[in-house]
Order: C-alpha cells, then structure tokens, then sequence
C-alpha cells in the first residue's frame, strides 16, 4: 500500500522539481555546445560523414528527448505552483500561512522569512512546525 506523503513532503516538491528543471537546462545547453562543436567538426572533415553524421543524429534525438522532459516537467510544476496556495490557504492562522507561503512558493530561508515578518528565527520555526500540523492535504493533490 502507498504510504501517504507529510505535508513537509508534500510542500517540499516544488523546490526539487525546480532544481530537476534547472538540472535538464543544464544538460540540454551542454549538449546544444556539443551539438556546435560535432557540426563545425563533421564541416572541417574531409573522411567519412556517415559515422559523425549518426553522431550528430544522437545528440539531436537526445536534445529533443530532454527537451520534451523538461517541457512536462515544467506543466507539473505549474499544476503544483497552482494547487500549493490553495492547500496554504487551508491555514487560517496568518502567520503561521505567511510562513509557508514564503518558505515553499517563494523560497525563502529561516531568516529571509523572520525579516519578513519581523519574529526570530526560532519563532519562525514553531510558526512553521504548527501550519504544518493545520495541513491537510487532499487525497487528489500532484504527486512528484
């Protein structure tokens, strides 16, 4: 049976579906230049073009594989991005809701968050520990 996911999990997602998206960025841009640099080398070969043309032709369909990765892993970012505020907003403690709102929709650390709402970090941390517990979250959330 599937074990059911903690609210931390749950709100955690986005942060590591964003560094996943960043990570594929990453490679599609190193095999873009690995791209650049097999096409100006399979141009400056006089032997044969049929092996450095199959070269080219696995970068190209592993470009475009990455690609389409990204492209759905960022429509489920969206879904989530869309569905997480609405799960925050369950918590009718304002504070406790700001503190969510900013550690897992905009990212922002302990401090950065206690700066915004003017509290410690320790205060910050029980704010965070309790909205935890106010969550539920729906049985039809996304799943990462």
């Amino acid at each position: 049976m599937h074990e059911r996911m903690t609210a931390r999990e749950y709100l955690g997602q986005a942060y590591r579906l964003d560094q996943r998206i960043n990570s594929k960025i990453e490679q599609v841009s190193s095999l873009h230049a690995l791209a650049t640099k097999a096409t100006s080398t399979i141009s400056d070969m006089p032997g044969s073009p049929s092996r450095n043309t199959h070269q080219m032709e696995d970068i190209v369909v592993k470009i475009i594989e990455l690609e389409n990765e990204i492209n759905a892993d960022i429509d489920l970012l969206v879904t989530f991005k869309k569905e997480v505020p609405l799960v925050i907003e369950s918590v009718s403690n304002m504070d406790e809701r700001m503190v969510l709102r900013y550690r897992y929709v905009h990212n922002f650390t302990w401090s950065k968050i206690g700066d915004e709402l003017n509290a410690d970090e320790r205060t910050v941390r029980r704010w965070h520990k309790l909205a935890l517990s106010h969550i539920t979250i729906p049985p039809d959330c996304t799943i990462i």
